[in-house]
């Protein structure tokens, strides 16, 4: 692996994870020095990092994470949807519906109160998605949803847990599986739409107040 593509990866993981939260300092020689790198690989991978739009030049020599906040969620879970519900009408059509069935079942399936139920849970949705993206078969609609996904790591982890709204998400994921396993391309959009305004209200609620009306977002003391 190259140093620039070694130090972008450890940056990402420690950005998303919250170990950098947002408004943390990126010194060129103090990153540099900690991820094991010369300045020029580092430059690279903050540079990358930057066309994500995870970090900001403060000023020409000052790099920060980047600042999210609940209009900064407004505005990505509006790309999410579209592309989401855009995704699944295709994979109902495209995707392999036995496959679908089959994760359908996985998320009927899931404990969320065993001891590894949570990690279980966020892997089945990562190969949910990967059985997305293999359906739609779209090259550009996969990179879409894979620059909203960067960002969706960091979302979750800026969020509380909510019990109640991770056995909530279970349910809307299966049904959504379901969809595209019996190929209803409406039922698994209107599936999607109903997950995704369901996760935005949770998500703003647990970042400081938010609420959803109809098709507008509204926040209560959000950020």
């Amino acid at each position: 692996m190259r140093a620039s593509d070694r130090a972008y990866a450890t940056l990402l993981d420690e950005i998303q994870s919250g170990s950098l939260p947002p408004g943390a300092v990126l010194a060129e020689v103090e990153q540099a020095s900690r991820l094991g790198v010369s300045r020029t690989p580092l430059r690279e991978a903050l540079g990358r990092l930057g066309a994500d739009g995870l970090v900001v030049q403060q000023s020409p020599r000052v790099t920060v994470v980047a600042d999210i906040d609940a209009g900064d969620i407004r505005e990505l879970f509006e790309l999410r949807r579209a592309l989401e519900e855009t995704a699944a009408r295709l994979a109902a059509v495209r995707g392999d519906a036995a496959a679908f069935a089959d994760l359908a079942g996985e998320f009927a399936a899931v404990t969320l109160g065993d001891a590894d139920g949570l990690d279980t849970y966020y892997a089945l949705i990562a190969r949910f998605d990967a059985a997305l993206d293999a359906a739609v078969a779209n090259d550009y609609l996969i990179a879409a949803l894979r620059t909203v996904r960067t960002h969706l790591v960091r979302v979750r982890r800026l969020a509380r847990d909510n019990p109640q709204r991770l056995a909530a998400s279970v349910a809307e994921h299966r049904l959504i599986a379901s969809a595209i396993g019996a190929r209803d391309a409406d039922l698994a959009a209107h599936a999607t739409h109903v997950h995704l305004h369901n996760a935005l209200e949770s998500v703003l609620a647990s970042l400081g107040g938010g609420t959803t009306t109809g098709g507008a977002i509204t926040t209560q003391g959000a950020a």
